[in-house]
C-alpha cells in the first residue's frame, strides 16, 4: 500500500476555520469596535466644538463690523415677545421666539429667512444661516418631531440696546467704547444656550449676589449649553473665543429630549454663576 504524502487529504482539513474559531474572531472584532466607539465619539465631539467656535468667530466679527459701521453703536438685543415682531427686525440682532411648537413668527424655529434677511448682521455674515447654530444642537422644531431648529446661540443680556437690564443698577452696554469693566477680552457677547431653554435671542443673567458678593442669592435664569464636554462655547467683545467647562452639576440639569427646562432656578453658591456674572456686566458706579 502506498503511503500518503505529507499534506495530502486524509479526511480532515486542518486549514479550515471551525465554528469555535469563527466565534472567537467575531468576538475580537466586536471588542475592537466597542473600544473604538468612545474614541470616535470624542473625535466627533471635538469636530463639533471646532465648528461651533468658528461660527462664534464669524458672529462676533459681524457684531464688531456692525458697530464699526454705526459709529460704535451696538446692534440691538430685544427680549421676550419683541423678537416675534417683524417690525423690530432693525432693533435686534436676530428675530425669532423659539419653543417646541414651531416658533414665532410662524416657523421661526426652522425658517432661515429670519437669520439671512431680517438680521442686521446678515450682511456681514454673507447671509450664511449656518453660523447661528452649533452642530451639537440636535433639537427639533416640534420637540420630538419636525425639522432641526436653526439657531442655538444667544447674546449676553447686558450687551446691546434694549429697554432695561435684567438686574437694575448694572450696565447695559450700548456702545463698543463702554467695555471698560469688564474689558473687551473679559466681556462675553455670544454663548451657546440650552436647546430646552432657549426662547428669545438673549441669555438673561441675574446679577443678584455679585456685588456685594453674596453667593447664597444666586439664581440661574437662562441656562448655557453643556454640549462640549460639559461646557459651552463663548465669544468675547475683543473677538476671541473660549470653551468653558461647567463645574457645578446644577448648571447642567438632565436633558429630556423635546421637553422644556424650568428656568429661573435658585442656585446658591454655584461657581459657574460667579463666572458668568463676572463676564456679563458690572454695577454702575461713579467711576464706571
Amino acid at each position: 500500500m502506498l503511503a500518503r504524502k505529507p499534506g495530502s487529504f486524509n479526511g480532515q482539513n486542518t486549514g479550515a476555520f471551525t465554528l469555535s474559531d469563527l466565534v472567537t474572531v467575531l468576538a475580537v472584532v466586536l471588542v475592537l469596535i466597542i473600544l473604538q466607539l468612545p474614541s470616535a465619539a470624542n473625535t466627533r465631539g471635538k469636530g463639533q466644538s471646532a465648528s461651533c467656535l468658528y461660527n462664534h468667530q464669524q458672529l462676533v466679527r459681524a457684531w464688531q463690523l456692525y458697530a464699526d459701521a454705526n459709529g460704535g453703536r451696538l446692534v440691538g438685543n430685544l427680549d421676550g415677545g419683541d423678537v416675534s415682531i417683524l417690525a423690530n427686525s432693525n432693533r435686534t440682532w436676530v428675530l425669532g421666539w423659539f419653543d417646541f411648537n414651531g416658533g414665532s413668527p410662524l416657523g421661526a424655529n426652522t425658517n432661515t429667512v429670519y437669520l439671512t434677511t431680517y438680521s442686521p448682521l446678515a450682511t456681514y455674515l454673507r447671509r450664511d444661516a449656518s453660523v447661528f447654530k452649533c452642530p451639537a444642537d440636535t433639537s427639533l422644531s416640534r420637540g420630538r418631531t419636525g425639522a432641526p431648529r436653526v439657531r442655538s446661540v444667544s447674546m449676553n443680556g447686558y450687551v446691546g440696546e434694549r429697554a432695561s437690564p435684567y438686574t437694575s443698577g448694572y450696565r447695559q452696554f450700548k456702545k463698543i467704547s463702554e467695555f471698560v469693566n469688564p474689558s473687551p477680552s473679559q466681556a462675553f457677547v455670544f454663548i451657546d444656550e440650552r436647546e430646552d431653554g432657549i426662547n428669545d435671542a438673549l441669555l438673561q443673567i441675574d446679577m443678584g449676589g455679585f456685588d456685594p458678593w453674596q453667593p447664597s442669592r444666586y439664581t440661574i435664569v437662562d441656562y448655557p449649553a453643556d454640549w462640549h464636554n460639559r461646557g459651552a462655547n463663548l465669544s468675547f467683545a475683543d473677538g476671541h473665543t473660549e470653551t468653558w467647562r461647567w463645574r457645578d452639576g446644577r448648571t447642567m440639569p438632565a436633558h429630556w429630549f423635546g421637553q422644556l427646562l424650568p428656568l429661573g432656578v435658585f442656585s446658591p453658591n454655584n461657581a459657574d454663576v460667579t463666572r458668568i456674572q463676572a463676564a456679563a456686566s458690572r454695577k454702575i458706579t461713579r467711576g464706571n
